[in-house]
């Protein structure tokens, strides 16, 4: 699993929690009925966005069912969108394409272990044939995201010091458009595409930048091609660039005309402004860099998906026995609520946690 929206455990209302993994698991368990258990390591906390913006336009395409027990939710049982969504199916198709990308992009910057990049190879012909047929079931062509990852390929072989940095974003953007207004046409809502494409050039410019800065220190320990690096770009121009792309994306989500936007507006709202944060709060470590299973496993175990240590299983709200880092959300006007929890967005009343305001 990869990707910068990674809702932590500690924050949010248990609702919206709730809504995330339903989406999350919905997403791994169509990629294995799709295209087997092998797929779900191509799961993508990024593109399951694809599943909740279609349900946000059109609620009934994301029909749900109940999965059986998992050992990544402690072996508990959940509801989760059911693999015949046609948001589902669309992010499951592009999940196995950029994962199919990644693979061979992993092959490219000699980070395969020896003897594996054959088999890399392979897998990522599969997944992208896998991702092919998923996207044709909901009338998308994938092509335009093969051909993009290969742009970005040959970008990266041809780079100099005179190109920008957001020559060589453009591919993600055009990528990640072209799949957010996609979910415009399986909702049924065609005014919403132009504004989605543009939510989507913001959304894939921060994740390739964010990926770019925390991916920094290692690709130049190992000599592999990271954009910052080639173009000389400093960290806070990077920053500059995410803080103006996160604006965008905010400005170009209220153009958007959606059923139901309040996990919309948590996923690429609250949760891009903190993965923003995070990727410029330190140290930049990457789990499992040196294999795709590895990195699946780590962050799945560490997801959050666990009952998390705050929580009061006598109401499922938080009870704050350390605070949120999420300081900027002004959530009420009491200052013993430095601490608050953005499900003050979504509650009555700041009974989220344990202040004076309560």
């Amino acid at each position: 699993m990869f990707g910068i929206i990674r809702p932590c455990g500690e924050h949010g209302c248990p609702s919206l929690r709730a809504a995330w993994r339903a989406h999350l698991c919905g997403l791994c368990l169509t990629l294995r009925d799709g295209q087997g258990h092998a797929a779900r390591l191509a799961t993508n906390y990024d593109t399951l966005i694809i599943s909740v913006l279609t349900e946000a336009q059109l609620p009934s395409a994301a029909p749900r069912r109940m999965a059986g027990p998992c050992a990544l939710r402690g072996f508990r049982g959940a509801e989760v969108v059911d693999a015949r969504a046609s948001g589902a199916r669309l992010a499951a198709a592009v999940s196995l394409v950029l994962g199919a990308g990644k693979l061979r992009d992993h092959v490219a910057d000699g980070d395969a272990a020896f003897g594996t990049a054959p088999v890399r190879r392979l897998l990522a012909a599969r997944w992208e044939a896998a991702g092919a047929r998923l996207g044709a079931e909901v009338g998308f062509s994938t092509a335009v995201l093969t051909a993009t990852v290969d742009r970005q390929l040959d970008l990266e072989r041809g780079v100099t010091s005179r190109v920008g940095v957001l020559e060589l974003t453009a591919p993600t953007e055009e990528a990640v458009a072209a799949a957010f207004a996609h979910t415009a046409v399986l909702a049924g809502r065609p005014g919403n595409a132009a504004a989605l494409a543009e939510a989507g050039r913001f959304f894939g410019r921060i994740a390739h930048l964010l990926d770019a800065v925390e991916d920094r220190a290692a690709d130049a320990e190992r000599g592999a091609f990271n954009p910052l690096t080639a173009t000389g770009t400093t960290e806070r121009e990077v920053r500059r660039l995410c803080d103006d792309a996160a604006q965008g994306l905010a400005l170009a989500l209220r153009e958007v005309d959606l059923e139901e936007r309040h996990l919309v507006d948590a996923l690429l709202g609250t949760e891009v402004r903190r993965a923003v944060e995070r990727a410029f709060r330190g140290p930049h470590v990457r789990p499992g860099r040196a294999g795709m299973p590895a990195a699946a496993v780590a962050t799945l175990v560490t997801c959050g998906l666990w009952r998390p240590r705050g929580w009061s299983s006598e109401d499922g709200r938080h009870r704050g026995d350390k605070p949120c880092f999420l300081r900027d959300l002004d959530c009420c006007d009491c200052p013993d609520c430095s601490g608050c929890c953005d499900c003050c967005d979504c509650c009555d009343s700041c009974d989220c946690c344990d202040c004076s305001c309560s």
